[in-house]
């Protein structure tokens, strides 16, 4: 385990993250927002036997986050979706890691997400480009522990743009609804149509992971480096680190990959650590932190090389 690089507030460690979990402190972070490596389960999942091992791999990083979070931390992960090997039937792996992660580890499921990636590419082929006998698979699962029944959240800190029509409700106050007691029991008061800065989000998140233009893309390409094939976009853990942290606040994702995390976590002025295992993945991350390509290719260079750098 060893540090690849430091910012004025995070540190990217190379390593396996149950090593880095065992020497953080007790209650000493707030957020762990991650989304943990397919690999496996795409290679071993399809068999119960196999799906179980996958499930209780990733348990053993649950059950070290578990002591690290602050009383009213949380622990966002986010699980894409898998069928059988050969059927067009589910896997329920992501719902058994949720039922484990309670019933056995001790979380609370605060609430469930979903994430909608309007640019997913249609999968599985066999199913829905061939056979077409499913829709494609573009939502994954997110599940939001939490250590205690009462996590910190704020939802007023990832309010949504109001529709249309709200806007002209706000704009000609009463003239677009009367305030009156709806058959679904509602009761729309007149206080309705006060203007609170942006709409209550809903639990569907939806967010194009369609990266394109960023120094991470633009510089991997230039140089020749092989970037990260599994990133998620920066609005998704920009939103649980608004939402359920305050600056000065300690983030960590446990596999980095790319670092979105820690970058995000940055410029919102989040404390953070990062770990991932694969050490060409996390030199190429440092890309996140400069705007001159030739100050990355250095630092890339120097991680490679083994040596620990400092991003100011």
């Amino acid at each position: 385990m060893k540090i690849a690089y430091k910012t004025n507030l995070g540190k990217a460690y190379i390593g396996d993250s149950l090593d880095l979990l065992k020497q953080l402190p007790e209650k000493s972070v707030n957020l762990v927002v991650t989304s943990p490596p397919f690999a496996l389960l795409r290679q071993k999942e399809y068999g119960n036997k196999n799906g179980e091992a996958y499930i209780e791999w990733l348990a053993k990083f649950a059950k070290l986050i578990m002591p690290v979070l602050t009383d009213d931390g949380s622990f966002v992960i986010d699980l894409g979706g898998a069928y059988q090997k050969g059927k067009p039937i589910r896997s329920l792996y992501n719902y058994k890691v949720l039922i484990k992660f309670c019933d056995e580890l001790g979380y609370k499921l605060a609430e469930e997400f979903f994430w909608d990636n309007p640019s997913k590419l249609p999968s599985p082929i066999e199913w829905v480009n061939k056979r077409k006998i499913r829709a494609k698979d573009a939502v994954d699962t997110v599940w939001w522990f939490s250590k205690g029944d009462f996590p910190k959240a704020d939802v007023t800190k990832v309010l949504v743009p109001y529709s249309d029509r709200m806007k002209k409700l706000l704009k000609s106050k009463k003239h677009y609804y009367d305030p009156a007691l709806r058959p679904s029991g509602h009761n729309i008061s007149t206080g309705f149509n006060k203007d609170n800065g942006g709409a209550l989000p809903s639990n569907l998140l939806t967010i194009p992971n369609s990266e394109s233009n960023s120094h991470y893309l633009h510089y991997t390409r230039k140089l020749g480096i092989k970037a990260h094939p599994a990133r998620f976009p920066s609005k998704l853990p920009e939103f649980f680190i608004k939402y359920l942290t305050d600056p000065g606040d300690v983030v960590v994702d446990i596999f980095s990959g790319s670092n979105t995390t820690g970058q995000v976590a940055e410029s919102l002025n989040r404390k953070w650590i990062s770990c991932e295992l694969e050490p060409q993945y996390v030199a190429a991350s440092a890309f996140r932190f400069f705007e001159d390509i030739d100050d990355g290719k250095q630092a890339y260079d120097n991680i490679m090389d083994s040596k620990s750098i400092t991003i100011n």
